[in-house]
């Protein structure tokens, strides 16, 4: 052990900034910290995200429930721009008092009910459309249980290794194997899941799918932290082969796009308001090839 490591106080104080990307946001209290009010626009689902893969799970979810006919799943979704705190506006804080994306307002019934958390989202568009969750038992248990595991297993991707990887201000050994290793056994989970099932709850797509790709799926596509040959995902064939059919969706396409503000500007759409707005990207994409 080094001379200079470490020793916890005897009691932890908020004394000074944790450095690193996310430091002018990061805060040991909950909470607004100023008065803005949410915009509602015109349809009864009103989402209030970004372009996160806890966001983009949402947004492939409403897009695939239009794809099949469900036109009363229009909606109309909001830019939070996580980096300049809007998510501690008040409005927003009032749509989740933990003051994370993705935060959904249903406003069809008599009074506009409030989802957040990005699994209960799901969970709750599932069953409001009839979509893409089983109603037996067994295969209902089992979708619902994979979604589970991912709710609890991202943050040791994302919290854990995405940010001692990627963004802390500075490079330890320690945090980054322990991560790694933790990252590395849930491909390994998903892997040998997916080596006997098309899907990862089984024969059919669901909102299990929906909620692990984004973070799974487009970390063995090199999309995430930049860490696919440091992790060598090319090891887990089969998650590669079932992030590479999901990819390929439409509706996965369009949900991507919705309030991304990364990448090329052509797959970026900042606010989604109609199904027409993908249009103009489009029209962008081609005018630049």
């Amino acid at each position: 052990m080094s001379s200079d490591a470490y020793t916890p106080p005897a009691v932890w104080t908020w004394d000074k900034e944790s450095g690193g990307r996310f430091a002018a946001i990061n805060r040991p209290v909950s909470g607004p910290t100023h008065d803005t009010p949410l915009p509602v626009g015109r349809h009864p689902l009103q989402l209030y995200s970004m372009g996160t893969p806890n966001g983009v799970k949402v947004t492939i979810m409403l897009e695939e429930l239009l794809a099949i006919g469900h036109a009363d799943a229009e909606y109309d979704a909001w830019l939070i721009r996580i980096g300049d705190g809007d998510q501690f506006g008040s409005g927003f804080v009032a749509a989740n008092p933990n003051s994370k994306i993705p935060a959904l307002v249903d406003h069809r019934g008599d009074e506009p009910v409030r989802v957040f958390e990005s699994g209960a989202i799901l969970v709750h568009l599932a069953e409001t459309f009839g979509a893409f969750l089983p109603t037996a038992t067994p295969a209902r248990a089992e979708c619902l249980s994979w979604l589970f595991w991912q709710m609890g297993s991202a943050p040791f991707l994302g919290g854990g290794f995405g940010h001692f990887y990627a963004y802390a201000p500075e490079k330890f050994e320690y945090p980054i194997n322990r991560y790694a290793m933790e990252t590395k056994r849930q491909l390994d989970v998903l892997d040998r899941r997916l080596g006997i099932s098309e899907y990862v709850a089984g024969a059919d797509y669901t909102i299990a799918d929906m909620a692990i790709w984004p973070w799974y799926g487009l970390l063995v596509r090199g999309e995430l932290y930049g860490a696919g040959a440091f992790l060598q995902v090319q090891e887990y064939a089969n998650v590669v082969r079932w992030a590479e059919q999901l990819a390929a969706r439409p509706a996965v396409q369009r949900g991507r796009m919705v309030n991304r503000v990364t990448g090329e500007p052509s797959e970026q759409l900042h606010e989604r308001h109609d199904a027409a707005d993908f249009a103009d990207r489009t029209q962008d994409k081609l005018q630049a090839q």
